[in-house]
């Protein structure tokens, strides 16, 4: 899958997630981990470690693209995001014309300080501003778990629209449920609709101070 460049915007950077961001992941999960009820956040190095291996092993297998998410104000890590699961319909994905038809954007958790502070509204403005206007996607996806309603709040407060709930859809990332398979409730962007949800966005990020 195609490797994406660092996105910069006034309040969050997007950058190619590396083992050199360890530390600086490990910091931020420890905040306070009370959110992360229904996704894995690995709290100690070595599980870190192993996480974000894996995540580059699925980028250099095409199947991701993971980023870490900088918050300008004060130079900190404070969490990762990432493209996930391309699809190509029409024989796109060679070396002509390398870039999928739909993705995901998933994989999402920050620090407890970077929530509710416009850092997560700009990342999805960045990623999506991208899969539309430079990949050319038709859709873009953002998948939940169903009973996660504060995700599920979060990303219909950025416009994408409730396309259904799939029963035993992917295995749960809760803690305690390793080896389940969860509901997922499932939205999604259009590239019909992604003008109006970029205009949403814009404006719920000017009401929030930088």
């Amino acid at each position: 899958m195609y490797t994406a460049p660092t996105f910069v915007g006034s309040r969050v950077s997007l950058e190619a997630l590396s083992l050199q961001h360890v530390g600086e992941l490990v910091a931020a999960a420890n905040e306070d981990r009370s959110t992360y009820g229904f996704t894995y956040v690995p709290a100690e190095t070595d599980s870190m470690v192993e996480y974000v291996r894996t995540l580059i092993a699925d980028r250099e297998a095409g199947r991701a693209v993971p980023f870490v998410q900088r918050r300008l104000a004060d130079d900190n890590v404070v969490g990762c995001t990432r493209f996930m699961n391309p699809y190509r319909w029409f024989g796109r994905g060679d070396v002509d014309d390398p870039f999928p038809d739909e993705v995901e954007i998933g994989g999402t958790w920050l620090a407890a300080s970077a929530q509710r502070t416009g850092v997560n509204l700009e990342a999805k403005l960045l990623l999506l501003t991208f899969a539309f206007e430079h990949w050319g996607v038709g859709r873009v996806a953002i998948c939940t778990d169903a009973r996660n309603e504060r995700s599920r709040r979060a990303i219909t407060g950025i416009g994408a629209e409730l396309d259904g709930v799939l029963h035993r859809h992917r295995p749960s990332t809760t803690p305690g449920e390793e080896g389940t398979l969860r509901d997922s409730a499932l939205y999604s962007v259009t590239a019909e609709r992604w003008p109006l949800v970029r205009d949403r966005l814009e404006s719920s990020l000017a009401m929030h101070e930088i």
